[in-house]
């Protein structure tokens, strides 16, 4: 079975059940030989309130329960780098690692897509791997509802899972399937309020984040100010 490597990067502070239902969904429909959850010194976001080897720490019982599906590799490349990086620079160094005939599959949701033209580079995206794009409530995968220009370059790319599976690049797969609408920031921000009184009734934040993930997070006192 030829190559297929999975991406799935973000800030995860903290990870939460969307982005692993999210790798989970192409998980299923790619296959790949392993799925890369890659913790982001992203550039658009300086304020991350857990540290590196917090996050690392998070993803690693988030998807642990997944790893037994598929290999998990939690790939530190950009937190060792050290500064802040751009999506095009890592996959570079994917592409370098793994050769031109794997096929490397960068997974976002629907709200990324939407902000795609924003990235630095964005259309060399599309050369050197393919994109899913999952959907989001409140955010719609219909071209007509995208930036012009992103629209313009995914209408001639899109593909079905098992062609984008095999194809090293260039190619891009939505999923229409995935309803899940959380966010860190609304989880940060329950975090904040644990312990205080509510008027109305509270959002479980064990709905939102796996059991481990939230011992961790109450046992390291984080997102709490």
């Amino acid at each position: 079975m030829s190559t297929c490597i999975a991406l799935l990067g973000g800030s995860f502070d903290p990870v939460h059940h969307g982005h692993v239902a999210l790798a989970r969904l192409f998980c299923a429909l790619l296959k790949p030989t392993a799925l890369h959850v890659m913790p982001a010194k992203p550039w658009q976001k300086s304020s991350l309130q857990a540290s590196d080897a917090e996050r690392v720490a998070m993803l690693e019982l988030a998807f642990r329960e997944l790893g037994e599906e598929v290999p998990v590799v939690i790939d530190q490349r950009e937190i060792e780098r050290g500064t802040s990086t751009y999506t095009v620079e890592t996959l570079r160094g994917l592409r370098a690692e793994f050769g031109p005939e794997a096929s490397i599959v960068f997974l976002m949701g629907a709200d990324q897509l939407q902000n795609l033209d924003s990235w630095r580079e964005w259309r060399e995206l599309f050369a050197l791997a393919n994109i899913a794009v999952a959907a989001r409530p409140g955010y719609t995968l219909e071209q007509d509802a995208l930036p012009q220009a992103v629209a313009e370059e995914l209408a001639p790319r899109l593909a079905p899972p098992e062609q984008v599976r095999i194809k090293p690049a260039g190619l891009v797969c939505l999923a229409h399937t995935l309803a899940v609408d959380i966010s860190a920031t609304r989880v940060r921000a329950l975090l904040r309020k644990e312990g205080e009184p509510q008027d109305g009734p509270r959002t479980d934040v064990n709905s939102l984040v796996a059991p481990v993930v939230l011992d961790y997070i109450q046992q390291h006192h984080l997102y709490k100010n």
